[in-house]
């Protein structure tokens, strides 16, 4: 009997979708077809490769009403909140938009002797590989400008989210996009890195943990591969004395707590002018005191549980570890704690670096909060942590804040904002957060290769 995929509900514990995997083979002939199909594909215009995703996009909107409630019995969500459309078309209708120029010929110059230019060309066949989180977003990220520029794709989703390729696959395909051009595809570990060594790619996206990620960069060592990864995170808030404290308090909880804390760019830790600390905190607890935990599928719930027990599972250990070694936790277990899925949200005072849930990632609904005196304090605290894909910072001088952002090791920096993923800049990361870069125009470069024409005119 083969091996299966099987999605548990985090709202019971019951099998919510199962999938048998494929064989290495099975999983072969699918990278065999995607090749195959993909000198067609990138011959077709462009115009009409942007039409045809953008009407897969469209598609997977027609489907909303029963994708809020799937997503809320695979990992969580609220339904409330109505699902990830708005920026699933967002980022797909960006990098349509931008497509003609970000892939335009780069001229350098054409004279009586000599036409010299840069084309960008597709890699051939990109896998992606998705996390579940935010499992419609993070997987447009790649998919939508890889078949764009040409590419075809291979999608593998996380088995927590595990209808979601298919759900996008069977859109894609309703809308005209041919099916070995976008393929779904459900794999073990040991056939994805079978078929990552054996060159049946041409470029790995993934996003996940940093386990996952030296995983993929194992499998693609001596392949020449490219390999774009994003990673863990440990993501800062600072709040600067001159900033507007309710809109940070609101922001910043609100980019902690949102997805039972299940966010890539989610705010992990905050660091607040001594000056707004104990009205900062004052604030943040009020807050989340007035969430409401509970099943997802209630209209009246603000958190679900997390994904998985033992992602909670992890969450608890840091609070528990962190209390012991002398932090305060401000929020009292709710009712509906039951110890597994279900996770009180917490606020951490008093807490160091020397505690785990400032260092680790803790991708739960808990945030550490610390006091500093000045912005090299800030900054140093900012700095001391493995991962770097975005920081918040709080003020109302927008020079200090990039004289500040410059000194910060991060992907993004943040003004009076945080938790969003603008599809006009480069997604990216440093440190252990991985390496690469996702949508804007270095998207596209990342999704293709550039080839020289040097042409020489024959005399007349």
């Amino acid at each position: 009997m083969g091996q299966t995929l099987k999605c548990i509900s985090p709202i019971d514990g019951s099998v919510y979708a199962e999938r048998a995997v494929l064989s290495l083979q099975a999983a072969q002939d699918v990278t065999a077809r995607a090749r195959t199909a993909q000198k067609g594909w990138a011959a077709r215009p462009l115009q009409e490769r942007i039409d045809l995703v953008m009407a897969g996009v469209a598609a997977v909107g027609a489907m909303n009403d029963e994708i809020v409630p799937e997503l809320a019995h695979m990992m969580g969500r609220p339904v409330r909140y109505g699902g990830e459309f708005g920026g699933f078309n967002e980022r797909a209708s960006h990098m349509a938009e931008i497509a003609e120029t970000a892939l335009a010929d780069i001229k350098v110059s054409e004279d009586e002797r000599f036409k010299r230019y840069i084309k960008r060309v597709p890699h051939g066949v990109v896998f992606v590989v998705a996390p579940w989180n935010y499992p419609y977003m993070t997987a447009i990220n790649t998919v939508a400008p890889a078949l764009i520029a040409g590419n075809t794709v291979v999608l593998k989703h996380a088995t927590q989210t595990l209808l979601v390729g298919e759900r996008m696959a069977q859109a894609f395909h309703a809308a005209g996009v041919p099916e070995d051009v976008f393929q779904n595809v459900f794999l073990s570990h040991d056939v994805t890195n079978d078929l990552i060594a054996g060159n049946a790619f041409d470029f790995v996206n993934f996003t996940g943990s940093v386990g996952g990620g030296q995983a993929m960069e194992r499998a693609a060592a001596g392949t020449f591969t490219g390999v774009g990864t994003e990673l863990g995170g440990k993501d800062p808030g600072y709040v600067m004395e001159d900033a507007d404290l309710d809109a940070a308090v609101d922001t910043l909880i609100d980019g902690a707590m949102f997805n039972a804390g299940q966010c890539c760019c989610g705010i992990e830790r905050i660091y607040v002018h001594e000056s707004l600390y104990d009205e900062f905190v004052a604030k943040a607890v009020e807050i989340v005191k007035g969430y409401t935990l509970g099943n997802p599928m209630d209209e009246a719930t603000t958190m679900g549980p997390m994904a998985n027990v033992r992602f909670a599972a992890e969450v608890r250990a840091q609070i528990t570890e962190a209390v012991a070694e002398g932090a305060k936790a401000h929020i009292d277990i709710m009712a509906e704690d039951d110890g597994g899925a279900y996770l009180t949200p917490q606020i951490l005072t008093d807490v160091t670096h020397k505690m785990r849930v400032m260092r680790d990632e803790s991708f739960g609904p808990v945030v550490g909060i610390m006091k500093v005196a000045s912005d090299e304090e800030a900054i140093a605290l900012m700095n001391d942590s493995e991962f770097g894909l975005t920081a918040s910072l709080w003020t109302c001088d927008l020079d200090r804040a990039a004289r500040v952002g410059d000194q910060i090791e991060t992907g993004t920096v943040f003004m009076n904002r945080a938790d969003y993923l603008d599809p006009s800049l480069c997604w990216t990361g440093c440190k252990n957060t991985g390496r690469g870069g996702g949508l804007s125009v270095i998207g596209y470069q990342n999704l293709t290769r550039p080839k020289s024409y040097h042409l020489k005119k024959v005399a007349g």
